[in-house]
C-alpha cells in the first residue's frame, strides 16, 4: 500500500458535494483569480448538475477534485467558437475541468490517480476524447500526461488557459501509468500469496481471541454461512491448514467408501490428486489429458463407462495451466453413473461464480482467490460425511460438528482475516475479473505472433472458452529464459509466478488476478512484460 493514507472515488454524497464547493472557491477564486469572492466562500460551478467528479479523499475530507461532462455546449465552446475544428476526429468528447488539490497533497500522483478515475468512468460512458482547458503553470504535467495543446490561449490575463487534447484511452493508460509508479510498490500477479485488501490487513491484526470463547465461534458461524453462500453447497468446515491438507481430507473420506475410483489430470495439480490417491492407497484409475486439454463429455463417457467407478476426483481450476474444467459435464457424468465427485476448487473459489451442487467433497483455502492470508483450510460438503472415529484427528471431517466446527486450536486472526475478505461484491468484482482478463489477453496475444507470421515471444497456454478468467499462463519460445524474463520484471515492479519446478521445466510465466489487483498496474503490464522479454532476448550472446 502507498504511504499517503488517501482514497479515491467518484462523488456520490451531499457532504462531499458541499466540499467540492468550498475546494472550487479556494482554487478558482482565492488562488487563481478566476471568479469574484463572495462572504460564504463557496462556489457552485456554473455546470455542476452535469458534472461527475473525480474525489480524493484524506480521513474522509476532500483534498482533491477534478470534473467531467460530456454535454455541449462545453465551457472551451464559449472560448473558441470553432472548437470543432480544431478536434480530431472522435465519437464523443468529454471536457475535464476544475483540478484543485489543496497545497499539501500537490504530487504529480494525486492527479494521475484524480484522472484515472475519471477517465475510467467517462471510457465506460463511451467517451473517447477528452478536452481540458490547462492552466499555464501545469502545462508540463498536462504535456506529460500525453495532451496535445491546440487553438490560441485562452481566459484572463491574470489566469490564461491553453485548450488542449488527448484520445482517452491514452488519457486512462497514461493517468495508469503515473498512479502505478505512485503506489511505490511491486503489483502482485502471483496466484499466492495473494495481494490483500487494508480490510484484510487490519482484520489479522485483532487482538487474539480464545478458539473456544463466543466471538470466536459466532464468527466461525458467519464465515463458514458466507462460503456456503458462495459455493452453492450445504456445509462448510475450516481448519487449520492448506490446500494440501484439505486434499488429504478429502482422500481421507474417500478412503472410507473401500471402492474404486477415476482421478482426472490435465496439468500438475490434477497430477497433485493422483498423488494424493496412491499415497492414500485408494483404488482408483488415471484419467491422463495433455496439460491444458480440456475434458471432453465424450471422453469422460467413456472412461466412465469402463471403470464404473464410484467416484471421481478432479481439478476445477488447473492453476498451471490456467485452464477451466468444466464443472457441468464433470458433475452430469458422474450423475449418469452414480459416482461421488470430488473437486479441488483452491483456485476457482472466489475467482468465478461456483455451484457445488451435486458435489461431495470441494477443497479450498482461505489465500487465493478468497483474497485472505494463507493458512486456513476449507472443505465444503453436502453433508454426507463418513462416521467419525476411523482417521487421524487433524482431517476427521465429522468430528468437527459436535465442537461447534473446532475440534481443536484454530487462529483467530486468520479467521477475521476471511471473515473481512468475504465482504465484496462478488458479481462486481467477478465482472471485473472478466474484463480484465479479456483485455490483457488480447494485448498478450499480439506479441504471442511475431511480425509477417513469424515467431513470437510467447503463446498463451491455454485460450478461449477452456480458459479461466483471471488466469494466464504463458509459455515463453525457446531463446527466452523464463526465469529471466520473470527476475527483470520483478525488478521492473511487476511479481509473476516462474519459480514453481512446473513453470520451470516448461518455460512458463503465468500472471493471476486473484487478490486485489491493481488496474493502473494491469494496464501497463503487457508492454512492460514484452520489454523486459525483448530486453533479456537482447542480452543473450549470439553463437
Amino acid at each position: 500500500m502507498s504511504s499517503n493514507p488517501l482514497s479515491f472515488k467518484i462523488a456520490d454524497q451531499a457532504q462531499e458535494f458541499e466540499a467540492i464547493h468550498r475546494l472550487n472557491y479556494q482554487t478558482f477564486v482565492e488562488e487563481i483569480p478566476q471568479h469574484a469572492g463572495i462572504a460564504e466562500r463557496r462556489l457552485v460551478d456554473r455546470f455542476h448538475a452535469e458534472n461527475t467528479y473525480a474525489i480524493a479523499l484524506h480521513q474522509g475530507e476532500v483534498v482533491g477534485m477534478i470534473a467531467g461532462r460530456c454535454q455541449r455546449p462545453f465551457s472551451l465552446d464559449g472560448k473558441l467558437p470553432d472548437l470543432d475544428r480544431h478536434l480530431p476526429a472522435h465519437q464523443k468528447a468529454v471536457e475535464i475541468r476544475l483540478l484543485a488539490v489543496l497545497p499539501a497533497f500537490r504530487k504529480h500522483a494525486v492527479f494521475a490517480r484524480l484522472a484515472g478515475v475519471l477517465a475510467r468512468y467517462f471510457r465506460s460512458e463511451g467517451c473517447d476524447l477528452a478536452l481540458i482547458s490547462g492552466t499555464l503553470r501545469q502545462i508540463r504535467l498536462y504535456r506529460h500526461l500525453g495532451f496535445e495543446p491546440f487553438g490560441p490561449q485562452v481566459g484572463t490575463a491574470e489566469a490564461p488557459y491553453q485548450p488542449m487534447w488527448m484520445r482517452l484511452p491514452d488519457y486512462a493508460v497514461k493517468a495508469a501509468h503515473l498512479e502505478y509508479l505512485a503506489d511505490g510498490q511491486a503489483a502482485n500477479f502471483l496466484p499466492g500469496p495473494v495481494a490483500m485488501t487494508s480490510s484484510v490487513a487490519q482484520a489479522l491484526a485483532e487482538p487474539a481471541q480464545s478458539h473456544r470463547g463466543a466471538a470466536h465461534l459466532q464468527r466461525l458461524a458467519r464465515v463458514r454461512r458466507r462460503l456456503c453462500d458462495l459455493a452453492g453447497t450445504e456445509q462448510a468446515l475450516v481448519f487449520p491448514g492448506t490446500g494440501t491438507l484439505a486434499n488429504d481430507a478429502v482422500a481421507a473420506q474417500i478412503s472410507l467408501l473401500k471402492q474404486p475410483g477415476l482421478v482426472i489430470s490435465n496439468g500438475e495439480f490434477g497430477e497433485r490428486l493422483i498423488d494424493h490417491a496412491q499415497r492414500w492407497r485408494l483404488p482408483h484409475q488415471a484419467l491422463h489429458l495433455a496439460w491444458g486439454e480440456p475434458v471432453s463429455p465424450q471422453g469422460l463417457a467413456r472412461a466412465l463407462a469402463a471403470q464404473r467407478p464410484a467416484w471421481v476426483w478432479a481439478v476445477l481450476s488447473e492453476t498451471s495451466t490456467g485452464m477451466r474444467n468444466d464443472l457441468d459435464i464433470l458433475r452430469q457424468a458422474c450423475a449418469r453413473v452414480g459416482a461421488r465427485l470430488c473437486v479441488d476448487a483452491v483456485s476457482a473459489l472466489g475467482l468465478q461464480p461456483l455451484d457445488l451442487q451435486g458435489v461431495w467433497l470441494a477443497t479450498a483455502v482461505s489465500g487465493k482467490a478468497l483474497g485472505a492470508f494463507p493458512g486456513l483450510a476449507i472443505v465444503l460438503h453436502n453433508g454426507a460425511l463418513q462416521p467419525p472415529g476411523a482417521l487421524p484427528r487433524a482431517i476427521d471431517l465429522a468430528s468437527f460438528e459436535p465442537a461447534q466446527g473446532v475440534p481443536y486450536t484454530q487462529s483467530s486472526n486468520l479467521l477475521a482475516a476471511l471473515e473481512a475478505a468475504l465482504d465484496p461484491d462478488w458479481p462486481r468484482r467477478w465482472q471485473a475479473v472478466r474484463e480484465a482478463d479479456a483485455r490483457v489477453r488480447a494485448r498478450l496475444r499480439e506479441d504471442a505472433v511475431g511480425a509477417q507470421g513469424g515467431a513470437g515471444l510467447w503463446r498463451l497456454m491455454v485460450d478461449g472458452e477452456a480458459a479461466m478468467p483471471g488466469i494466464v499462463t504463458l509459455l515463453l519460445e525457446p531463446s527466452l529464459d523464463a526465469a529471466r524474463v520473470g527476475a527483470r520484471l520483478e525488478r521492473a515492479g511487476f511479481r509473476l509466478a516462474w519459480q514453481s519446478g512446473y513453470l520451470r521445466a516448461r518455460n512458463g510465466l503465468q500472471l493471476c488476478l486473484m487478490g486485489a489487483w491493481s488496474e493502473a498496474a494491469l494496464a501497463l503490464l503487457p508492454a512492460r512484460l514484452r520489454a523486459c522479454a525483448l530486453q533479456s532476448l537482447s542480452a543473450v550472446p549470439q553463437a
